[in-house]
This record gives structure tokens, C-alpha cells and sequence, in this order.
């Protein structure tokens, strides 16, 4: 599984972590930025590029994406065809967004969570299957044919 991860400047620090934590778990990871600390840099950049790749190819790829508040990143991936990006602020919350709703983008408010509870909920949110329980695909598969219809209409 291929892992994207981009992050403006409020979430850069915490992008620089999390980078180096999900490689050293053996995951292939590719950084979309900000590449560097720039004050003046905006959150869509980031979330639409990782986004992008991840709608592409959205069975063997996630996505990781920061900012602030996380809310905008959120915003952001969620306009993104076949992606289901999740705020999450504890590993019981990861393990439901993966568990529950297949979650495939993880979307960090990097000004209210700590570093180590970071690395429990990334932990916890690649290490979880989608249940696949009946339940969870229809309320999946109604979200993907609301998608498709909204498309249609705006055509």
C-alpha cells in the first residue's frame, strides 16, 4: 500500500513526524508537501494533490493530510471522487473511520493532538481493515452512488 501525506505550514512539523514514523512501520510513502516551512503556503494545495492521487487510485493507496484544525484539509479531500477522508482525534476514532466507514484519507488537526497520541491514531487507522460487514458496505456503497449522482447532475 502506497501512503501520501502532505501538510501546510501549521501542519508541517508534525507532517516531518509522521513521515519518518510511517516509513519506519515499512509503508512506501510519498510526501506532497509543503516540502518546507513556508508561512504563506495554503492547505488546498496539499489536501487536493494528495487527494488526486488517492481518488486515482483509491484500492491500494491512503492518504494522510494536515493542517491546523484539520477541518480544512477535510473539506478539501471529501470534493475528491472515491475518497473518504476522516477527522480523527484518538486511535477509537481511527479504528471506526477504517473499521466502519473505509476510510482511505486521515485528516490530523495538528494543533490539538500530541505527537504520541498521533502515533497511536495513524498506528491504529493503517492497521485496520474495512469490516466489510453488510452494514458498512450498503451505507458505503449508498455514499459512492450519492457521489455519482451529484456528479451527474452538475453536468
Amino acid at each position: 500500500m502506497v501512503i501520501y501525506i502532505g501538510a501546510d505550514h501549521r501542519g508541517f512539523q508534525l507532517k516531518e513526524e509522521i513521515k519518518n514514523f510511517v516509513q519506519g512501520l515499512g509503508y512506501q510513502i510519498y510526501d506532497l508537501g509543503n516540502t518546507r516551512l513556508d508561512e504563506a503556503d495554503d492547505y488546498p494545495d496539499f489536501a487536493s494533490a494528495v487527494a488526486e492521487k488517492v481518488s486515482n487510485d483509491y484500492e491500494n493507496a491512503r492518504g494522510i493530510v494536515m493542517c491546523g484544525s484539520g477541518v480544512g484539509v477535510d473539506i478539501v479531500a471529501n470534493k475528491f471522487p472515491r475518497v473518504r477522508c476522516s477527522l480523527v482525534v484518538t486511535p477509537d476514532q481511527a479504528f471506526d473511520a477504517r473499521n466502519d466507514d473505509d476510510a482511505n484519507i486521515l485528516a490530523l488537526p495538528a494543533s490539538y493532538v500530541r505527537p504520541d497520541d498521533v502515533k497511536r491514531i495513524v498506528t491504529t487507522w493503517l492497521g485496520t481493515p474495512f469490516a466489510n460487514e453488510e452494514r458498512h458496505r450498503r451505507r458505503r456503497d449508498k455514499i459512492s452512488k450519492l457521489e455519482i449522482e451529484l456528479q451527474e447532475k452538475s453536468r
